[in-house]
């Protein structure tokens, strides 16, 4: 399997508080998170950089009985040390994360998410997004509230319900989403997909050009919407 990824603080940010992880296991796996990081001018580099660090580094470790709980284990410890960090460190009150981290073999992505950083699986038949926001106007959607295109636009999208970090226990999502041969699965932070289409998404990945030069063209579709945010894309090829 193959991976890419790339990260920016866009054109409007002073900085990037967005962190992502790429890594090809030797059984032939791949582990990939995006975090996107909130809380002030510095907290959100450090919660986002220590979740990434630390969701890796326990994940590597290997304990868990099985991937999921592999996965889980890593979150709860991000989540912990950012929680603990938050409360100890009056410059990091109350900061947090979103986190999207998938493991991909050669049958399926299992993917874990929290707030509104997205995985999308992506083919020749289309693209779906396989995560659920957790965020205010996901929850207005699904209530029959707004339509997504009016999600996409509104004054309140990136208010979000749930971030590691936030809270003492995780409450974070997992997924199982097949993976056929060919097969590609997109993380990204909400940089990306407020200014850049799932159909754009999809055209690039598929029909845009090489799969290695696909994050920056992702990128610098983004960027030249201005890209009011952070931007960071993770793409794995199966």
């Amino acid at each position: 399997m193959q991976i890419w990824g790339i990260t920016h603080r866009g054109t409007v940010r002073q900085q990037n508080q967005d962190a992502y992880a790429a890594k090809n296991l030797d059984d032939g796996r791949v582990i990939a998170l995006v975090c996107d990081g909130m809380g002030g001018a510095r907290a959100g580099n450090v919660a986002s950089a220590m979740a990434v660090d630390l969701f890796m580094n326990r994940f590597l470790e290997g304990k868990g009985s099985s991937d999921r709980e592999r996965m889980q284990q890593a979150a709860a410890l991000a989540n912990d040390q950012v929680f603990q960090k938050a409360a100890a460190d009056p410059d990091c009150a109350g900061m947090g994360t979103t986190l999207v981290a998938a493991l991909v073999d050669e049958q399926e992505a299992l993917v874990l998410n929290e707030g509104d950083s997205r995985a999308y699986h992506i083919n020749q038949n289309g693209i779906v997004q396989v995560t659920r926001d957790h965020s205010l106007v996901e929850d207005m959607v699904q209530r029959g509230e707004l339509t997504r295109e009016q999600a996409r636009n509104h004054p309140h999208k990136n208010l979000i319900t749930r971030a590691l970090g936030a809270e003492p226990v995780l409450l974070a999502d997992c997924f199982k989403q097949p993976m056929a041969e060919g097969d590609y699965l997109l993380l990204c932070s909400d940089g990306l997909s407020n200014v850049v289409t799932d159909q754009e998404m999809l055209y690039e990945v598929i029909h845009g050009g090489a799969a290695d030069s696909c994050c920056q063209r992702l990128l610098d579709i983004a960027l030249e919407r201005g890209a009011p945010d952070n931007v960071t894309v993770v793409l794995v090829h199966r």
